[in-house]
Formats: C-alpha cells, sequence, structure tokens
C-alpha cells in the first residue's frame, strides 16, 4: 500500500512542515465525511458524529482517540479511499465534570458501517471505559457491517458484544440510536442499560423490510417495524422516545446524573434541604385514594410527592404502562421507583410489567441505587395469552431480582396487594427492609370478590337473596382480612402510615439504610429463568 502524497506547498523536511503536515491531517479527520454526505445528513434533522459528541460532553472536554487511524483493506477498491477515522469518532470527555468514554458512528463516512478499523476503535474505548470505570455511551447510526471487508467486520462485532457482556452491571453502558441500526449490529445496544431512541429518525431491526417481504411477503414500512415508536411501545428494546437529536443527548446527560460512575462507587448526591415536617403537598395524599376500590388513581402523584420537587425520569413510559419506572432523587441522593399504575388494567403484573421491572430492580441493584416500591396490584393478568406465552416463567424474573437485590429496598403499599402479587412486588418475605402499609390497603390472598365466590359457594347458593348476602359477606372479609392490620400484626409491614406522612418516612428508612451491607451466598452466577 502506497504512501499518503505529501501536499507540493509543504515541506515535510522543516518542523514547520511537519507541523502543517499534521494540521492538514487532523482537518482532514475533522472533516472526514463529503460536503454532499453532510449536507444529506443535516437535510435529515441530523447532526454529524462529531457534533453529536461535542453536544453531548462538556464544552471543551473531548480527548479523541485514534483521530488518524485508517482501514488497511484492499478488496473492492477500498485501497483508493481511505478516510481518516474510518467511520467512528471515539475517545472521553466529562458530562457535568464526570469522565464519560464515547463513540459515535459517522454515517457521512461508508455510511457508518463497521470495519476492521472501525470496529478497533470502538474497542479500544470500551477497554478504556472498564478500566479507568467510566460509562460507556455509544451513539448509533450505521449501515451495518462493512461489506467489503467481509468476515473481519463480524469478528469485531463479536469483540463488541464480548465487551458489553463484561462490563454489564461495571460500568453503565448507554446507546442512542442516531439513525440505521440493523443486522448483528443490534445487539450492542440489545446489551447495554438503557437503550434511546429519536422519533422518526431511528430504526432497529434483526431483518428489513425488503427482507421480510421476499421471505413472508408480508409489507411493513421501516417506522413501523422498527420505528423509535415501536421500539418504546410494542417490543419495549427503548427506554425513551426523543423528539428530536438534542433531546436525546440531554435525557443522555440526565441520566447519569442518577447513575454511578462505575459499581464500585455510589451515584452523585446533590444539595438538597432536609424537610421533616409535613407539607401541604403531602396532606394531599390523604385524599387521594378513592372510597371506591374500583377507582382508579394516578401513581404519579404518590410518586411526585416523594421525590425532590417531584421530578421523576420515567423510563419506559410508553411500554407496559401498567407498571412504573425510572429514576428520582430523595434528599438529593438518587433512588429507582417501581410503581404499580392502577390508571391501565388495573395495575395488574403482566409478562411485559414483570420483565420491565425486573430488568429496572437489577439496574438499580447493580449500580448501588436504591429501590423505592409503591404497590397497588390486584394480582397477576389472567389469561390464556399470559399463560401460553410463559408468564409463570417470565413473571418469575421480578420476583428473582427483588430476591436478589442488596441495595436498600422500601416498600410502600397503597391499596391492593393481593396474591403471589403481594408477594412479588418487594414484600418483606423477599428481602425488602422497610416495609410501609397506608390504612386504605388491602392485603389478602384475592380480593373480597373472587374470595367470597369461592368460601360461600354453598351458602350464595342457598341463599334466597344472593345478592344481598354476598354483599354481606364481602364487607365482612374487607373488615377482617383486607386491610393492614393483619400484616402488621405479624410484622410482614413495618407500620401502618398516613399517607401525608410518606415522604418523611421514606426519608427516615433511606437515611438508616445508608451504610446497609449484603451478601450473598457465593457462586459462579444464579439462574434467572430468562
Amino acid at each position: 500500500m502506497s504512501a499518503e502524497p505529501v501536499h507540493a506547498e509543504i515541506d515535510i523536511h522543516t518542523t514547520a512542515g511537519k507541523l502543517a503536515d499534521l494540521e492538514r491531517r487532523l482537518d482532514e479527520a475533522a472533516h472526514a465525511g463529503s460536503a454532499r454526505a453532510i449536507e444529506r445528513q443535516h437535510a435529515k434533522g441530523k447532526m454529524t458524529a462529531r457534533e453529536r459528541v461535542l453536544a453531548f460532553l462538556d464544552p471543551g472536554s473531548f480527548v479523541e482517540f485514534d483521530t488518524l487511524a485508517r482501514h488497511r483493506s484492499t478488496s473492492f477498491g477500498l485501497e483508493r479511499e481511505r478516510p481518516y477515522g474510518d467511520g467512528v469518532v471515539t475517545g472521553h470527555g466529562t458530562v457535568d465534570g464526570r469522565p464519560v468514554a464515547v463513540f459515535s458512528q459517522d454515517f457521512t463516512v461508508f455510511g457508518g458501517s463497521l470495519g476492521e478499523v472501525f470496529g478497533e476503535k470502538i474497542v479500544k474505548v470500551m477497554d478504556h471505559a472498564l478500566k479507568t470505570g467510566c460509562p460507556m455511551v455509544g451513539i448509533n447510526d450505521s449501515g451495518g457491517a462493512r461489506i467489503q471487508e467481509g468476515v473481519v467486520s463480524l469478528g469485531l462485532y463479536a469483540e463488541i458484544f464480548k465487551r458489553n457482556v463484561h462490563a454489564s452491571g461495571v460500568i453503565p453502558q448507554i446507546s442512542l440510536i442516531m439513525g440505521p441500526c440493523a443486522g448483528g449490529a443490534v445487539y450492542s445496544p440489545a446489551l447495554t442499560d438503557f437503550v434511546l431512541m429519536v422519533s422518526e429518525k431511528s430504526h432497529m431491526f434483526i431483518t428489513g423490510p425488503d427482507v421480510i417481504k421476499t421471505v413472508t411477503g408480508e409489507e411493513v414500512t421501516f417506522e413501523e417495524l422498527g420505528g423509535a415508536h415501536t421500539h418504546n411501545s410494542r417490543s419495549g428494546v427503548a427506554h425513551y422516545e426523543a423528539s428530536d437529536e438534542a433531546d436525546c443527548l440531554e435525557f443522555a446527560r440526565a441520566l447519569l446524573s442518577y447513575l454511578p460512575s462505575n459499581n464500585m462507587d455510589d451515584p452523585p448526591v446533590f444539595e438538597a434541604d432536609p424537610v421533616l415536617e409535613t407539607t401541604d403537598e403531602d396532606l394531599e395524599l390523604d385524599t387521594l385514594i378513592p372510597d371506591s376500590a374500583n377507582q382508579p388513581y394516578d401513581m404519579h402523584e404518590v410518586v411526585a410527592r416523594v421525590l425532590d420537587d417531584g421530578e421523576f425520569l420515567e423510563l419506559h413510559a410508553q411500554f407496559a404502562p401498567n407498571i412504573l419506572v425510572g429514576f428520582g432523587r430523595v434528599e438529593g441522593r438518587p433512588v429507582g421507583i417501581v410503581a404499580n399504575q392502577p390508571m391501565s388494567f388495573a395495575g395488574t403484573l403482566d409478562i411485559a410489567a414483570s420483565e420491565k421491572a425486573a430488568r429496572f430492580v437489577r439496574t438499580c441493584d447493580a449500580f448501588n441505587v436504591p429501590v423505592l416500591t409503591f404497590v397497588d396490584v390486584p394480582g397477576f393478568l389472567p389469561g390464556t395469552d399470559q399463560e401460553w406465552n410463559g408468564i409463570i416463567r417470565r413473571g418469575a424474573k421480578l420476583l428473582y431480582a427483588y430476591a436478589e437485590a442488596t441495595v436498600p429496598l422500601v416498600t410502600v403499599i397503597t391499596r391492593k396487594a393481593y396474591g403471589g402479587a403481594y408477594d412479588v412486588m418487594g414484600s418483606k418475605h423477599l428481602g425488602a427492609d422497610v416495609n410501609l402499609a397506608w390504612p386504605t390497603a388491602q392485603i389478602a390472598v384475592m380480593g373480597a370478590q373472587g374470595a367470597v365466590n369461592i368460601l360461600y359457594r354453598r351458602e350464595l347458593a342457598a341463599a334466597d337473596d344472593p345478592d344481598a348476602t354476598r354483599a354481606g359477606l364481602v364487607t365482612e372479609y374487607e373488615d377482617t382480612l383486607a386491610n393492614p392490620y393483619l400484616a402488621a400484626e405479624r410484622g410482614y409491614v413495618d407500620a401502618v402510615i398516613r399517607p401525608s406522612d410518606t415522604r418523611v418516612q421514606i426519608v427516615r428508612a433511606l437515611r438508616a439504610l445508608r451504610n446497609k451491607r449484603a451478601t450473598l451466598p457465593p457462586k459462579k452466577h444464579g439462574n434467572i429463568p430468562l
């Protein structure tokens, strides 16, 4: 392979010439994509790879790796086009003053396709992140493997996947999908902790619409198949649907503010004035729960009144809306929130909700973030669809996640906590540290209607007025069993509290648990029911 020709106006035999030659090369690297390709990128409302990195990191903090790296391939005429950087920008910088490693795929160079050097650059920055214990943020905008380089591309994909796995639970990994991400390339984001997509700009799929039509005859658009809305609302692959690239980058920065740099650190703490007196907002919780157990209420209202400034960074907001997950702060310290949502499917647990919550609990546990659980769950969603699709195995993931967690666990039962769903939702029996209940809590094997139909089947059949008899028996059941006091007598809940005292009680619980230390039995790894 011939050496790079020297520009005639530069005399590289002098120091000044060598410096000028370096500046020329660095300038070429900074403008690796053609003007036409960059213009097309901007016309789509998309930034270039370098623009994204500079917008994401603190101003002036970016330190680039391998600026002058170029591919070595000679197949299919590639030797005639060897842009610096090889289509990916890598390096490290800071976000809010904290170190972060980053790579950003450049669609304006070879369509962002991954070749040998491209992959080696990503592997190198991932190794740096793992070695130094800082988060890894990947900005994806790629046409996939570089076909001209053959199996080398596939090998580098696997090297990246392996590092995703080794870094899992050690450093936070965030994937930003800002364009196409197809084929085997999707598995790297899938292995990371959080996936963020941009509305109408991002697409993820294993096989594209053309292949699907050829093989199955099914016609589907890119957006329907793997757009941001699809993966946020249907598949659950993505955690957030951004309105544009700036929103996506800002959400990633916000997400990092709740996470430690690595699993050996504590999450960042912000200054907050301690307030241990009941406020007017706290008192609003005393009237939140409807008198009828069949009437819904918005669990967001409870969450907002517990967190600092009511700020809740919700994840998976469109997927499995019957359960809420996300981050907030209590006294300036990050917490993870898991909460049943009575406004959707009455807050029942189904397959999607169980897996959504299980993954979030494990993420919090991996990165030392306490988990607050708010419970209003009538049970698991019944139906053949749920049973045949494996709710037994997949629902067990949430149970596993709570039982495995060693971070502080605080649970508040606001209303219903029935059957196995009571156990699964952060119960004392699974290892929760502090369990509280409101007077409106109904902790029982099942709801009153179902229990009465089973317990008093014969009496109801023989009754002159079955409806009146059932109503009386339902009232008796609710008074006897569907309340928090039987659980309190047995220590299954530590206290029954006024709803308006919830925030203060949570503050005190988290203060007491700051130095919690718990260890699990030695093992290679558990066998979670995947």
